[in-house]
């Protein structure tokens, strides 16, 4: 913190001066790069795990319980952190946090690939969402703050190409790694991969990502730490049975959905009264009466649930039920992240002209393509699946591309820069709690129709659901687009800035 005080007087000071005369900062092209490469980094460990399991299984004798935990212990501390982070580097300084993240980042990732136990790969793993969390929601800040207009646009177009192809890439990036260093300790070198990227990352987020205007020093009580404590515990109990679904058998994981409805509402009723005070709360609530807001909230959770979980039941079917190797599986699915990179830095352009339409037209092509891909199962079984299953991928990655990125541009477009931390930690919050849900709901589908009928018809019954989330949230964008043409008769819609740029 003392060295972020210090590089005020540089990157800082620029940046201030840049903002309150109005013009864009020169250097925030240079400084969105940064910020998508560690992006990428971080959304890429929570996909590039998956082909390594058999590997760490054989490398570390781990056990599956142990095995489940390397996967959602990432996802669950990266969800849980993500508002929170958010709220600080609205406080104290987004570059400062997003540094302390990426290097905390950068230290766990050694720790995975160092492990000599599957417990000491957990314990990292968690400390490695963690630090997933502090980073994520100061990218979509800085965003904020750096560009405007158009250009916001672009740049969510492109944190949504990132996005995209981190999710879909990162078995193809595990296949190459493990098949490059050996099955036994290959499983290493996915983690080792973002110790070069950290180092790199850490000098260029020095020089040049600029400093939070409203931020400065800061109280732990200013910080809400009862709201951080209320929020933390039930994002955690209402993650927890979705997480474990496969590994806790029973019913009885399912009543930890009452405490956390429980704790969420003791929040939300904490953070009013925080409110009424004029105490500076983890989010502010009032953001939720906000139509663009709490509509994307709801699309991008349900959206998620069925965007995650395509992965999950794919890389299972592929691998376990028609023996491709790692690298094979990620081939197989790099279509749709092919598909999403093409798509999603036009759609950032084009939802300033569209708006909420665009999103709706991706959504429909999600819905397309991977109703293609169920009857690409059934009309090519075996191992020409794979291929089979190629252009109906592209196709929903094609149309994955113009929802990801618009979808949050469109959300945060009525977000004052102020809070642009906590209202983004808010919305990625969601998408984790979506995935999650997701996972377990398409997981436990799969594996009921797995003992009976066989893998084809497993992996068809699950993508069933996976694209029932889709139409969920394509639902939800109609709804949308209904209402805005009703409110303001028959005039298209298009994004607005005027609170989001606000100088606070």
């Amino acid at each position: 913190m003392a060295e972020s005080a210090a590089h005020r007087g540089a990157a800082g000071r620029g940046a201030r001066s840049a903002h309150a005369l109005g013009t864009p900062d020169p250097r925030r092209w240079r400084a969105l790069a940064v910020c998508l490469i560690a992006g990428f980094m971080t959304l890429l460990d929570v996909s590039i795990v998956n082909v390594a399991l058999p590997s760490i299984r054989s490398g570390l004798r781990t056990p599956e319980s142990d095995l489940q935990w390397v996967l959602s212990g990432y996802a669950l501390a990266f969800g849980l952190f993500l508002i929170p982070a958010g709220r600080l580097g609205d406080a104290r300084g987004r570059r400062a946090v997003f540094m302390a993240g990426l290097a905390l980042f950068t230290l766990a990732s050694a720790a995975c690939g160092a492990a000599q136990s599957s417990l000491w790969l957990v314990v990292a793993r968690l400390v490695q969402g963690l630090a997933g969390g502090m980073i994520s929601p100061q990218i979509s800040a800085l965003i904020q703050q750096m560009f405007s207009g158009q250009e916001r646009g672009r740049a969510f177009g492109m944190f949504g190409t990132v996005v995209g192809v981190s999710t879909a890439v990162g078995p193809l990036s595990g296949g190459l790694l493990i098949q490059a260093a050996g099955a036994h300790e290959g499983w290493r070198w996915v983690f080792y991969v973002n110790l070069p990227l950290g180092a790199l990352c850490l000098l260029l987020a020095r020089r040049l990502l600029p400093d939070t205007p409203s931020a400065g020093p800061v109280r732990l009580r200013d910080l809400d730490p009862l709201g951080v404590l209320l929020l933390g515990t039930g994002v955690l109990a209402l993650l927890l049975p979705f997480v474990q679904a496969q590994q806790w058998p029973g019913d009885r994981k399912w009543l930890l959905l009452m405490p956390a409805v429980a704790l969420l509402a003791a929040f939300v009723g904490w953070e009013s009264r925080c409110a009424a005070r004029a105490t500076r709360p983890v989010i502010d609530l009032s953001l939720f009466r906000v139509r663009s807001y709490w509509l994307g909230c709801l699309l991008a959770l349900v959206y998620f649930g069925g965007f995650t979980s395509i992965f999950f039941v794919t890389t299972l079917y592929l691998q376990n039920g028609l023996h491709y190797s790692a690298l094979q599986a990620g081939l197989a699915i790099t279509p749709f992240a092919l598909g999403s990179a093409v798509a999603a830095s036009p759609g950032g352009r084009l939802v300033h002209r569209f708006g909420r339409p665009l999103v709706v037209a991706g959504l429909t092509a999600v819905v397309v393509g991977l109703a293609g891909a169920v009857l690409a199962v059934h009309l090519v079984p075996g191992r020409g699946a794979g291929w089979a299953m190629a252009a109906p991928l592209l196709l929903a990655g094609l149309g994955s591309g113009l929802v990801v990125a618009p979808n949050q541009t469109l959300t945060l477009s009525e977000v004052p820069v102020a809070t642009a931390g906590s209202a983004g930690g808010a919305l990625q919050t969601g998408q984790r709690v979506g995935s999650a849900v997701g996972i377990a709901a398409v997981g436990s589908v799969f594996f009921a129709q797995l003992g009976e009928a066989g893998w084809a018809t497993a992996y068809d019954h699950g993508l069933v659901v996976a694209v029932a989330f889709v139409v969920a949230a394509l639902l939800v964008g109609l709804a949308d687009v209904r209402g805005e043409r009703r409110g303001r008769g028959r005039t298209p819609r298009t994004v607005t800035h005027t609170h989001a740029d606000r100088t606070p």
